[in-house]
């Protein structure tokens, strides 16, 4: 959400800037120059990138699970950038396995969770994935997975 206003600040102000016809040339004035400087500031925040180090392994397997029962599965992680971190989504690759994300954003230093849950449909091997996207370094998107096999008895 914080990323999404603040592009759409860069925008609005990249338009406003570029859309005045210039007749002649002067000196900024002290209005041009704090919207100069609120755009720089808006576009600075996109780098605001921070590091994650997953403490549960990003890929799973669970083994065996019975059918049409509910299961959770969480990753736990810790903010060792410099910034805080905000989860601005979390999806899963079906209905059938619902992610849940932080709802504040997690300080430096702090830990955290992703929490998934599958409600067992399905039948022998399965694969599913949580995608996390963020102010993740390198990468704005980590893919989560977890694989198991469903007993069909």
């Amino acid at each position: 959400m914080y990323m999404k206003k603040t592009i759409l600040i860069a925008i609005i102000g990249i338009s406003l800037l570029t859309c005045k016809e210039s007749k002649k040339e002067t000196a900024p004035t002290e209005a041009e120059i704090q919207k100069k400087e609120a755009l720089a500031k808006a576009l600075a925040d996109t780098l605001n990138l921070t590091e994650v180090e997953w403490l549960d392994p990003v890929d799973r397997s669970l083994g065996k699970l019975k059918a049409n029962e509910s299961i959770d599965i969480i990753w736990h992680f810790k903010n060792v950038g410099n910034k805080p971190l905000v989860i601005e989504n979390a999806s899963a690759s079906c209905g059938c396995t619902v992610p849940e994300k932080p709802e504040k954003p997690i300080a430096p230093g702090e830990e955290g969770q992703i929490k998934a849950t599958f409600n067992g449909s399905g039948q022998g091997s399965i694969m599913k994935q949580v995608h996390v996207y963020g102010n993740l370094k390198p990468n704005r998107e980590k893919t989560l997975s977890f694989s198991g096999e469903i007993d069909i008895k």
